[in-house]
């Protein structure tokens, strides 16, 4: 089995950039659709239905799917010989990133629920600062895989 995932390895290392861009993409739009939705609901706005389709689609179609992907590709990739030395930090930081990011997925898919059941208590100006934390992640991610700490 693991001569196979050595002669996929560029087929599942680009289906995991793939995935982990679709992932982040999601991760980067649903806390700001947030912003909107707490402040427009704030305001007295009525478009509450849309936001939440909106919001709904976004996690079940798009990040749900990328997250799986990113997990499923990234497990083959650590299971391909020769690819990762685990003697080194840098496959240490990278699945702690993972992991708090994955994390970060399961706390905005509650918010998702939160908000559809008008009982969010998280202000705009936190879904602000919370939109961050994939961006940090992601940074640590980088600078671990190519720099090989």
């Amino acid at each position: 089995m693991f001569s196979i995932l050595a002669d996929i390895y560029p087929w599942t290392k680009s289906l995991h950039i793939i995935s982990v861009i679709a992932w982040m993409a999601g991760l980067f739009y649903l806390p700001r659709l947030f912003v909107y939705h707490v402040e427009a609901a704030q305001k007295g706005d009525s478009r509450d239905e849309i936001f939440q389709v909106m919001e709904r689609r976004l996690l079940r179609a798009i990040m749900n799917p990328a997250m799986i992907a990113t997990w499923l590709f990234g497990l083959a990739l650590v299971m391909t010989p020769g690819i990762v030395d685990w003697s080194s930090v840098w496959p240490w930081t990278k699945a702690a990133s993972v992991l708090a990011m994955t994390w970060f997925h399961q706390w905005l898919g509650q918010r998702r629920k939160d908000l559809a059941q008008g009982a969010c208590t998280v202000s705009g100006r936190t879904f602000r600062m919370m939109n961050e934390v994939p961006t940090l992640l992601l940074i640590i991610i980088v600078f671990s895989v190519v720099m090989k700490f």
